[in-house]
C-alpha cells in the first residue's frame, strides 16, 4: 500500500493546516486528485481509498479542513464555511505546485467543491460527488444538527464504536464489529485526558443561529454553479440510495441536466457512503481509468 507523507501547509489567514501526500506509483504523470471529507470527518475517510488511487498513477492529497483532524481549529468559527475552506484548498494546490486536480468531495466536501469551481474553474479536471448536491435534504440536515458540536462519554476504544454505531449504523447497516472499531478511530482522537471526536465543537455553530425578527435569507441557488462546475468535465456521483441529504429527485435533476454524469446508487446505504463498497470502487477505478 502506497505511504502518504504527513504535510503541513498555512492558510491565506495564517493557520496552520494539514494534508496526507500520497506519491503517484512510477509510471507516466497523470493528473492529481484532492480529496475532501464531510462535515465532521477527517483525511483518514480516505486511508483505503487514496492509496489505491496512487497506485494507479496519480498524486493523491487527502486534506483534514480547518478544524477537523490534524488542523488547527479556528479561533474565529465563522471561519468554518465553503468560501474559506475552498481558499484553503487554494493555498495548498498553490504551495504543492498543482495546477489542476480531480476532486472527491464526500457531502461537505462537495459543497466546497462547488465554491472552489466558482472561484478557480480551472483548477477541477473532474469531480466525484459523494452523497451531496446542491440541494441538501433538510431531513438529513436536522438529523446532523442533532448530534454535531456533541461531546460523548467515551472511556475506551469500544465505546467510540459503540458511539459511531449509534449515529451512523442506520445508513451503513452493513458494517461488522470490525468495521466499526476501524471507523471509530477514523473519527475519534485518544488524548491524555481520554477520548474526543476528532474536530472542533465550534463546527456547529451553523446550526445553532438563532431565528430573528427579520425574514430569514433564502438559501443561495447552488445549481448554477454546479452547471458551470460540471459541464464538458467528467462527473462521477455516487449516492447512497438510502440518502436523507442527496435526495432522489436531487440526484435526478443533476443527471439530466448534465446527462454524461455517471450516477451509481449504493444499495442499503445512506449518508454517506464510505467509497469503501465493491460498487463504489469499481465506479472509482472505471473513473480514473477513463480520465486525464
Amino acid at each position: 500500500m502506497t505511504e502518504a507523507a504527513m504535510r503541513t501547509w498555512n492558510s491565506a489567514d495564517g493557520l496552520p493546516l494539514f494534508a496526507r501526500d500520497y506519491p503517484p506509483a512510477d509510471g507516466a504523470a497523470r493528473t492529481a486528485v484532492v480529496c475532501l471529507h464531510g462535515l465532521t470527518r477527517n483525511s483518514r475517510d480516505f486511508e483505503v481509498v487514496a492509496p489505491r488511487i496512487a497506485a494507479a498513477g496519480r498524486r493523491v492529497l487527502a486534506l483534514d479542513v480547518r478544524g477537523r483532524g490534524r488542523s488547527a481549529w479556528d479561533p474565529n468559527p465563522l471561519n468554518y464555511n465553503p468560501l474559506v475552506y475552498a481558499g484553503d484548498v487554494i493555498a495548498l494546490l498553490e504551495q504543492s505546485g498543482i495546477s489542476r486536480a480531480h476532486f472527491i468531495g464526500t457531502s461537505m466536501g462537495g459543497l466546497i467543491t462547488l465554491t472552489l469551481s466558482a472561484l478557480r474553474p480551472d483548477l477541477i479536471a473532474g469531480v466525484v460527488l459523494n452523497d451531496v448536491g446542491p440541494e441538501v435534504g433538510a431531513a438529513g440536515l436536522a438529523r446532523i444538527a442533532g448530534y454535531v458540536g456533541g461531546a460523548p462519554q467515551v472511556a475506551s476504544w469500544a465505546d467510540a464504536a459503540a458511539y459511531a454505531r449509534s449515529v451512523n449504523g442506520e445508513a451503513l447497516p452493513s458494517l461488522t464489529d470490525a468495521d466499526w472499531d476501524r471507523f471509530a478511530r477514523r473519527v475519534f482522537r485518544e488524548t491524555d485526558k481520554g477520548f474526543a471526536l476528532d474536530y472542533d465543537p465550534a463546527i456547529s455553530d451553523v446550526f445553532k443561529v438563532a431565528p430573528t425578527s427579520a425574514p430569514a435569507m433564502p438559501a443561495p441557488d447552488l445549481w448554477p454553479l454546479f452547471i458551470s462546475m460540471a459541464t464538458a468535465k467528467p462527473l462521477l456521483l455516487v449516492r447512497g440510495a438510502d440518502s436523507d441529504i442527496l435526495e432522489p429527485a436531487v440526484a435526478d435533476r443533476m443527471s439530466a441536466l448534465i446527462p454524461h454524469t455517471v450516477r451509481v446508487d449504493i444499495p442499503g446505504v445512506g449518508h454517506a457512503p464510505t467509497l469503501e463498497e465493491p460498487q463504489s470502487m469499481a465506479a472509482l477505478d472505471a473513473y480514473f481509468a477513463a480520465a486525464s
